[in-house]
C-alpha cells in the first residue's frame, strides 16, 4: 500500500512508525529530530557553593558528586529550530560514572515551551516541567529569575558586562557542556520500559560574548520545583553570555534493567 498524501502530509507506514525521530501527532510532530540548532542564546550562568550531602543525596547511583558547587543556566533561547523564542532554567551539578563519562547531572530543570518539555522528557530524560524563566537588564544589573507556580523559586543578579572573559572561564568547577540525566519511562500497565542514565554533549558551540562578575543566588522553597535542596552557603561567581550551539543525540552509559541481578 503506498502511503496517502493529503494537506501537505503523508500517511506513515508501519515502517516510518518504527523508524528514530518518530513523534506525534504525525501530521504536526512535537518532538523535533536531531541536530536542531540554538542561535543567539543569552545566558546567565550563576555558581554557588552547597551542601555535599545535597549534592550525594539527588544524585541516582551509581552517580557520584565531584565537588560541592551547584550552578543555574538561565536561558533566553532567541532564534531555535521547531521551538522558537523561549525561555530555560537548568540546575546543574558536578557527577561522574567512573570510568563511563563525567559532566553535569541536572536535578531539576524549568522551561516555558511544551515542545522543549515533551523532548527533554522523552529523549533526554531531562526531569523538565513548565515554568517561566527569565533574564531582565535593571540599569548595571542583570537579573535572572526562574518561577513555577506564581513563586520565584530562584533569583540571580549579576553586574552588567564589567569584566570580558574567554569562553574556557564558563567552566571553572565542571565540564557543563556533558549532560547527565536519569531517564524513566514506563509502558502503560506499568513495567518499566526505560531506566536508564544518558549523557549528551552540546556541538558547534560559538561563544560571541562572556562576562564576569560576583554574583547573588537567592533561593525559595516550592515543593514541586524544590530547589531550596541546594542551599548557597557561598555565592561564587556569575557568567552573561551570549552562543550558538547545536544539539545532538547522545548516548546511553547505564542500563539499570540491563545490569539488574
Amino acid at each position: 500500500m503506498t502511503n496517502e498524501t493529503r494537506y501537505g502530509v503523508t500517511r506513515p507506514s508501519e515502517d516510518d512508525i518504527r523508524k528514530g525521530d518518530f513523534s506525534t501527532p504525525w501530521d504536526a510532530p512535537m518532538v523535533p529530530p536531531f541536530p536542531f540548532r540554538f542561535r543567539n542564546v543569552e545566558v546567565m550562568t550563576l555558581y554557588w557553593r552547597t551542601d555535599p550531602e545535597a549534592l550525594a543525596f539527588l544524585l541516582p547511583p551509581p552517580l557520584r558528586p565531584t565537588g560541592d558547587v551547584a550552578c543555574v543556566h538561565i536561558y533566553r533561547m532567541n532564534d531555535t529550530d521547531w521551538l522558537g523564542p523561549y525561555s530555560e532554567a537548568n540546575v546543574m551539578f558536578g557527577a561522574e560514572l567512573p570510568g563511563k563519562a563525567s559532566g553535569a547531572y541536572s536535578p531539576y530543570l524549568v522551561l516555558s515551551s511544551d515542545i522543549g518539555v515533551a523532548h527533554g522528557r522523552e529523549v533526554h530524560g531531562q526531569p523538565k516541567k513548565l515554568g517561566m524563566p527569565s533574564i531582565e537588564m535593571r540599569g548595571d544589573l542583570i537579573v535572572g529569575r526562574v518561577e513555577r507556580n506564581g513563586i520565584d523559586v530562584l533569583t540571580a543578579t549579576l553586574p552588567y558586562k564589567q569584566k570580558p572573559v574567554e569562553a574556557a572561564a564558563l567552566k571553572p568547577h565542571f565540564d557543563f557542556a556533558t549532560n547527565l540525566n536519569l531517564k524513566a519511562v514506563n509502558h502503560i500497565d506499568g513495567r518499566p520500559a526505560i531506566r536508564q542514565l544518558t549523557s549528551r554533549r552540546l556541538a558547534e558551540v560559538t561563544v560571541h560574548e562572556a562576562w564576569e562578575g560576583p554574583c547573588t543566588v537567592e533561593l525559595r522553597a516550592n515543593a514541586q520545583l524544590p530547589v531550596y535542596r541546594l542551599p548557597v552557603v557561598e555565592p561564587l561567581r556569575g557568567f552573561y553570555w551570549r552562543a550558538d550551539f547545536t544539539l545532538v543525540a547522545g548516548e546511553i552509559i547505564h542500563d539499570y534493567l540491563e545490569s539488574a541481578p
